[in-house]
């Protein structure tokens, strides 16, 4: 397996991850009030990857700021002076989640110097909720319709100019990644080394092929490839498998457990962050939320979410499977202003009955948009192939395809991905609470975000660059559904031609000099527009 960990990122590893969950009764997140160190303190090789630090010139924000200095030692020291047990830290959110056998006043801790406030965020309850967390049922419904989360999207827009995900790195956080290291439709991914990074933030260790096929099931969705049963709106892009919630519980504390998962992510470089998570109801009741705090800035966890897409990173979450239940609501994190979050709907489009409903409490339009999460297909062992249902499910069928979008704009801000996606969707111009914007149109969403980032030349297209070493990009004056493009040599004689009869979008790259001779060619394109021929130069790679 290949591994984006720097150097950098070990020490950021061994400066937060300390000990297991399962053996501890009680956790408190302790925020402290300021950082004892300052930005000019640190080079930002020294807290982020060259990944996180290109991503961020790309966002136009600071390279590193004050979320970026880690917590303080010593005010870890004194908190493991009073017995408390380091789990994990926060230099986002400047906090450390502490944890202990036996319970310990707030107020005994609150006395320390540096401590703003203390949160009980674990402790030994009889009954819980979370019997059957995270857990799915397949079915063999609809296997016959693999390709149906992408073609609902009109994703292949996207594939169809081999814009599948590549240099993109996703992020997944999940309950736990079973049987992903072995299972047939994610061969590829294992094959080509897709997968950059894993860590298991509950237990704190680097293993995170255990405990749940949730993650797995998410996976396949993104990157699957079994031809007639899996399609992923995503298979070119690398990915971090991510384990942040404790399947066995349901508490605040994988609040905590999500935020190391994104910081760990937005160091590493990751550009789109899945999360097939929510919190809003916990095993113990005292610790629920209410819909008060669904407004996008009170929750931990949509705080650390608002961070991460402050940071240039992409948050894509599950708006929750929630309708049909008690909570009736979306989720925290997907009540977060900067987050994509995504309801469920069935092949018809129809909503799905379970899928939850906005807005959030401040009348924002949530969720933002919808995919298919009815009758999902999904691999979860080499005998666990089916369909499942769940705004889980959707919610990689967006992260995926966005990942597509991402690539065919490498220079894109992630505010404006987010916006053409919206505004491709079906219900743009009628939103509301079950569907918010709709199912989107990613050719549309295509051709408006090259729209934005691109100069429209004056003749039928423009080509460049001119010499090359192989790939050259053409850009089209006019938005053209049909395409014709071939290459002659310099003799005369056609070497490729390339058919597109629903092409989407303004520009289309083209490598198929990359193994040719150097030398002179000629490239003819054909649209509605016109016609017309211009030479290029190959020079020698």
């Amino acid at each position: 397996m290949v591994k984006l960990f720097s150097p950098v990122i070990i020490f950021f590893l061994f400066l937060n991850l300390h000990g297991q969950a399962g053996s501890y009764s009680y956790f408190y997140r302790i925020s402290f009030t300021a950082k004892r160190s300052r930005v000019s303190d640190y080079k930002p090789a020294q807290l982020i990857s060259e990944r996180a630090i290109a991503r961020r010139q790309r966002e136009g924000v600071a390279i590193i700021d004050n979320c970026d200095i880690p917590v303080s030692t010593e005010d870890i020291r004194m908190l493991t002076d009073l017995g408390l047990t380091l789990h994990s830290t926060s230099r986002w959110m400047n906090s450390a989640l502490m944890k202990n056998n036996s319970y310990i006043d707030p107020a005994e801790i609150l006395k320390l110097p540096n401590t703003a406030s203390v949160e009980l965020v674990k402790k030994p309850v009889t009954k819980g909720i979370s019997g059957k967390k995270l857990e799915f049922t397949f079915s063999d419904a609809g296997i016959s319709q693999y390709d149906r989360p992408l073609s609902m999207l009109n994703g292949y827009a996207l594939h169809d100019q081999d814009l599948k995900g590549r240099g993109i790195l996703i992020a997944v956080l999940d309950g736990g990644f079973d049987n992903a290291e072995e299972i047939a439709s994610l061969n590829e991914l294992r094959e080509r080394n897709g997968i950059k990074g894993t860590h298991d933030f509950v237990r704190n260790q680097n293993d995170v092929y255990n405990y749940s096929t949730h993650g797995t099931a998410v996976l396949s969705v993104l990157a699957g490839k079994l031809p007639y049963v899996i399609a992923g709106t995503s298979p070119d892009a690398d990915f971090l498998l991510l384990t942040t919630e404790d399947v066995s519980s349901e508490f605040p504390c994988e609040e905590d457990y999500w935020t190391a998962g994104a910081e760990y992510a937005d160091s590493a470089g990751a550009d789109i962050i899945n999360s097939s998570l929510g919190y809003a109801t916990f095993d113990d009741p005292s610790f629920n939320y209410s819909f008060n705090d669904l407004d996008g800035k009170t929750s931990f966890v949509t705080k650390a979410a608002e961070i991460a897409a402050s940071k240039g990173i992409i948050v894509v979450n599950s708006a929750g499977n929630e309708r049909s239940k008690p909570w009736i609501r979306i989720n925290c994190p997907a009540d977060g202003k900067s987050v994509l979050a995504t309801g469920a709907v069935d092949e018809q489009g129809k909503i799905s009955a379970f899928s939850s409903a906005g807005p959030s409490y401040d009348r924002r339009i949530k969720p933002d948009i919808v995919a298919l999460g009815v009758d999902v297909p999904v691999q979860t062992s080499d005998y666990s192939t089916g369909t499942v249902n769940g705004t889980s499910f959707s919610c990689p069928v967006i992260s995926g395809i966005t990942a597509c979008l991402m690539q065919s704009v490498p220079k894109a801000k992630n505010a404006d991905i987010i916006k053409v996606i919206k505004e491709s969707a079906d219900r743009f111009q009628n939103p509301d609470s079950l569907y918010g914007y709709g199912l989107p149109d990613m050719g549309r969403a295509l051709a408006s975000l090259q729209d934005l980032y691109t100069r429209i030349p004056d003749e039928i297209f423009a080509m460049g660059p001119n010499p090359t070493t192989g790939e050259f990009e053409i850009i089209f004056r006019e938005h053209n559904e049909s395409i014709i493009i071939e290459i002659f040599n310099a003799t005369g004689s056609l070497i490729w031609k390339y058919t597109n009869t629903s092409f989407a979008g303004r520009t289309l790259k083209v490598d198929e000099l990359a193994n040719r001779e150097q030398g002179l060619y000629l490239i003819r394109i054909k649209t509605p527009a016109g016609a017309s021929t211009e030479k290029i130069i190959k020079l020698k790679n």
